[in-house]
C-alpha cells in the first residue's frame, strides 16, 4: 500500500470523518489557516490516481469519497512502520516501547491487560 503524504492524510481525515463531500466540505473541516481550495482540490485529485478516493460528478462539480477505510490505512500504515523501523518485529516493538520511559506506569500496565485479553481470546479461538 501506498503512504500518504502530511497533506495527502490531512485531507484523508477529514473524508474519513465526514464521508464524502465536496472540495468546499474538506475544506470546512481544516482548522485555521485554512489551505487553499486548488490546493485542496489538486491534493485529491492526486488521491484519486493513487487510489485512495473516487468522486460522483455532478454537472462539473464532484463529490468526493474515500475508497480505503481509516481502519485498513491505519493497518497497513502501522505494518510498514513495524518493517521499517523494527525490522517487522513486534517484538522489537513492544521492547522498544516497555523501555521508552515517556510511557508511564498505568499506560504500560494497560498494554499488558490489552495484550493478555487478546492471548485469551486468541487461545480460546484456537481451541474452538
Amino acid at each position: 500500500m501506498k503512504e500518504l503524504t502530511k497533506a495527502e492524510e490531512q485531507v484523508m481525515q477529514v473524508l474519513w470523518l465526514i464521508g464524502k463531500g465536496f472540495v468546499n466540505d474538506i475544506l470546512e473541516n481544516f482548522d485555521e489557516p485554512k489551505p487553499a481550495y486548488n490546493t485542496v482540490s489538486t491534493i485529491v485529485r492526486i488521491l484519486e490516481k493513487k487510489g485512495f478516493v473516487s468522486h460522483k460528478a455532478y454537472g462539473k462539480t464532484y463529490e468526493y469519497y474515500p475508497l480505503i477505510s481509516k481502519k485498513e490505512y491505519s493497518q497497513g500504515f502501522f505494518r510498514g512502520f513495524v518493517k521499517n523501523y523494527f525490522s517487522g518485529s513486534y517484538k522489537a516493538l513492544a521492547s522498544f516501547l516497555a523501555n521508552d520511559k515517556s510511557i508511564s506506569v498505568a499506560e504500560l500496565e494497560e498494554m499488558k491487560l490489552m495484550m493478555e485479553k487478546e492471548i485469551e481470546k486468541q487461545k480460546t479461538k484456537s481451541n474452538e
